[in-house]
């Protein structure tokens, strides 16, 4: 899972803070992406590349910044799918090329047929450097105007009939600004424009939100959207049916985002509360395991009539345990990440919310903390269901064996966490948590995979 986010500034403001407006969008979806971070700007005749290891504010200090104006920019936070977490693999790419523009790319998701599309353009001599999907969509771009003859739209539109998975792009040359989503949609991306007139696209509307935008739009699935100084064109191409990520809802998003559609903390609160309709347990305080979880047990706690507490303290300078790119690291993480409050548990029957169980380690850890702290009962109340399948649209579930729930019955990860009972959310139940059930995917719980490998 990986942050994006793109500006374009008009030659009129003559401010030249892309590069500032990028930042800040970059750190608004630092939560998308821990491990490193990239900014390609343009200001009309070459591109300025500042790519490392790390979070954004401390990579692009006010001094980079000062090195980096410009009036095109794209940004990129990253969490490793493709490529393990190396310099080389971080984004964007940046192609210089003789006979036409230069080009910047940023993405967000994974490329199902990456091996067979990258074997193809090795065949006819493209050169790989990573082992990352955003190279190869820039370079699958590259190669078919600066080859083939094809202007950049048309490079994009025959890029979507053929690169299959989920990928939504910002794209820069020199003087434009490109913007395009697969034509399932499954990864979200949204655009709009700044008090001061720039164009934005990112991830998620948060890093809308913070550079002043409150109006804005999804770009389509399989939509093609150009800014240049000329204005803004758009371009439908393949639409498919919609597929977007459930899982964005249930973990990723940050709460104060809208996308696909629906407000993400509504949808979390709607989890929580249909949890509670199927829950007969009688508890004395609901507790969210956070923060993913917050409006989930707030749902829950609103609809039960049981008091909401947050029992459990988070480090926020810890990061997410889940998109830690090894299990040793994601241990520590959580031993770190966690503390309970004093004298706060004893003897009491809690609601243990959390939105998800992939590993299983994480949970095991936070039970045996509350153990610790005198808890009397500990009722695991999961906002989603069963996690039994990988994800080869961008989240790092990568083989079956992975999963705990395809190593243990319910029974059995009951026993394997500690909890006095567990509680999934079905499936078929999950899809009423959301205004257009039939627009998302569910691989990772029911193996019906939207594109196929």
């Amino acid at each position: 899972m990986c942050g994006i986010i793109g500006v374009f500034e008009p030659k009129k403001t003559n401010e030249f803070i892309a590069q500032e407006l990028t930042m800040l969008g970059m750190f608004a979806e630092q939560h998308r992406g821990q491990e490193s971070c990239g900014m390609a700007v343009s200001e009309g005749s070459v591109f300025r590349h500042k790519k490392e290891m790390g979070l954004v504010k401390q990579v692009f200090t006010p001094e980079v910044l000062s090195a980096l104006k410009g009036r095109i920019a794209i940004g990129h936070v990253r969490y490793p799918t493709c490529g393990s977490a190396t310099y080389y693999n971080s984004q964007p790419h940046v192609v210089e090329t003789l006979a036409g523009p230069s080009f910047a790319l940023a993405s967000n998701g994974d490329i199902v047929n990456y091996h067979q599309i990258r074997k193809e353009l090795e065949t006819e001599g493209v050169y790989f450097a990573s082992e990352n999907d955003g190279e190869l969509l820039i370079k699958f771009i590259v190669y078919h105007v600066d080859k083939k003859g094809f202007t950049i739209t048309e490079a994009v539109k025959h890029l979507m009939t053929k690169v299959k998975g989920a990928y939504s792009t910002v794209l820069a040359t020199r003087e434009e600004l490109y913007m395009f989503r697969d034509p399932h949609a499954i990864r979200p991306m949204v655009w709009g424009k700044t008090p001061g007139g720039s164009y934005v696209a990112a991830s998620e509307s948060c890093a809308l939100n913070i550079l002043g935008i409150r109006d804005f739009n999804e770009v389509g699935a399989g939509e093609i959207i150009i800014v240049s100084d000329e204005g803004i064109s758009r371009t439908n191409t393949t639409v498919k049916k919609l597929r977007h990520c459930i899982f964005e809802h249930i973990y990723f998003s940050r709460p104060d985002s809208y996308h696909f559609g629906e407000n993400v903390y509504q949808v979390r609160e709607n989890i929580g509360a249909i949890l509670a309709d199927i829950d007969k347990v009688k508890a004395d305080i609901v507790l969210p395991v956070p923060d993913s979880a917050n409006f989930m047990a707030l749902g829950y706690s609103r609809r039960k009539k049981i008091p909401f507490e947050m029992g459990l303290i988070r480090n926020h300078y810890v990061g997410r345990t889940f998109i830690k790119p090894e299990q040793t690291i994601r241990d520590e993480g959580v031993q770190h990440k966690y503390n309970t409050l004093p004298n706060f548990f004893e003897g009491k029957k809690i609601i243990l919310v959390d939105d998800s169980i992939v590993r299983g380690t994480t949970i095991r850890k936070i039970i045996k903390l509350i153990q610790k702290a005198g808890v009397k009962e500990i009722h695991l109340r999961i906002g989603s269901p069963q996690v039994k399948y990988s994800c080869y649209y961008g989240i790092d579930t990568p083989t079956k064996e992975e999963l705990i729930a395809n190593k243990k019955d319910i029974n059995e990860i009951k026993d394997h966490v500690d909890a006095d009972s567990i509680i999934h959310l079905p499936t078929e139940t999950l899809r009423n948590a959301v205004s257009n059930p039939d627009n998302y995917c569910y691989a990772c719980f029911d193996g019906n995979y939207p594109v196929k490998k």
